[in-house]
């Protein structure tokens, strides 16, 4: 690939995460040594056929793959690594790229989980996070967040309702009572958006605000948000610093 755009970002003191665009239809040719690494949506066709929906709209078709075995299931979020083979203009076939799937990763993909009011901080908790990421796409709220794990219990984040006047979600961490968390690591989750999009479907521009509880105190976050429009290409190259398998 002749033309290569890297935007890169700084997501922690101590540690640099390359993030990038994929200007796909900057590129005058493809070679199979290149690859891209992008947060998705996975479209299932059936139970083993499958195509990517990146933020944007763009269409991957996965004309072959190093990963045969991988399960598609709805409203699912992942990091994909793929290499392009072909677009549209060659292809024509309705997608706009034809790829190879190096790599898939499943990203923590929930619903907005319900306010249970008196009963929030016992089942939803209230530990403090670092927020790295917090952005809208393709009808999902992704955040990007780091939180002190002891390594023993799986902890558990929700969004939920907020009764703050100032805030229409919560961002909710239960660490469980973690034993020695003695380090912080990266965690990367999506919630599905689709119920506020149809119930917002007439808006052409939305803001989302989320209050969070991080270690310098409660914090409010405004994201914008357009329903139904892919509104933001945020991609990770370090696949293991943001899954965390420590979290449910």
């Amino acid at each position: 690939m002749k033309t290569f755009k890297l935007f890169l970002m700084i997501i922690g003191l101590g540690l640099s995460s390359v993030l990038f665009n994929s200007c796909l239809s900057d590129d005058d040719g493809y070679s199979l040594g290149d690859f891209w690494i992008d947060l998705v949506t996975v479209v299932p066709i059936d139970d083993t056929t499958y195509y990517l929906r990146m933020d944007d709209g763009t269409t991957l078709w996965p004309a072959a793959t190093n990963v045969p075995y991988y399960n598609p299931k709805e409203q699912q979020r992942a990091m994909v690594n793929f290499t392009i083979l072909g677009d549209s203009t060659t292809t024509k076939d309705g997608y706009n790229y034809w790829i190879k799937v190096n790599r898939v990763d499943t990203v923590l993909t929930k619903a907005i989980a319900e306010n249970i009011g008196e009963e929030n901080d016992a089942v939803y908790g209230k530990d403090p996070v670092e927020i790295k990421g917090i952005w809208a796409g393709d009808n999902y709220l992704n955040v990007y967040f780091k939180a002190y794990f002891g390594g023993k219990k799986k902890h558990f984040v929700n969004l939920i309702p907020s009764t703050d006047e100032d805030a229409m979600f919560e961002f909710r961490h239960n660490a469980y009572d973690d034993p020695n968390p003695g380090y912080t690591q990266g965690g990367l989750v999506a919630f599905d958006l689709s119920s506020l999009s149809a119930e917002n479907s007439d808006s052409e521009n939305n803001i989302i605000t989320v209050k969070v509880k991080t270690f310098e105190g409660d914090k409010i976050y405004e994201i914008k948000y357009t329903p139904m429009t892919k509104t933001s290409n945020v991609n990770a190259k370090s696949l293991d610093d943001v899954f965390q398998e420590g979290v449910k």
